[in-house]
């Protein structure tokens, strides 16, 4: 299997450095938003629940066609795989 392409290595150093798993800080140094805006992407507070759905669907968050607007919220924030 080949490496994986990180696209935010400075992010993922970071995170790697906190604690986080490789797995997770590669997910979260990948994100779109995270790339694509600079890391100024708008809060989630501001999302409609269908951005937020398809944002927890790209990071892996289980059980997420269970969840509301705020438990979404709540699990990108903390970025748990419930």
């Amino acid at each position: 299997m080949p490496d994986a392409v990180i696209k935010n290595e400075k992010q993922y150093q970071a995170l790697l450095e906190i604690g986080y798993s490789k797995e997770k800080a590669a997910r979260i140094a990948n994100m779109p938003d995270q790339v694509e805006n600079g890391g100024n992407a708008k809060p989630y507070e501001e999302w409609t629940k269908e951005e937020l759905y398809q944002q927890a669907r790209k990071t892996g968050v289980e059980g997420r066609s269970y969840m509301n607007k705020n438990n979404l919220i709540k699990s990108l924030q903390t970025n748990q795989n419930t």
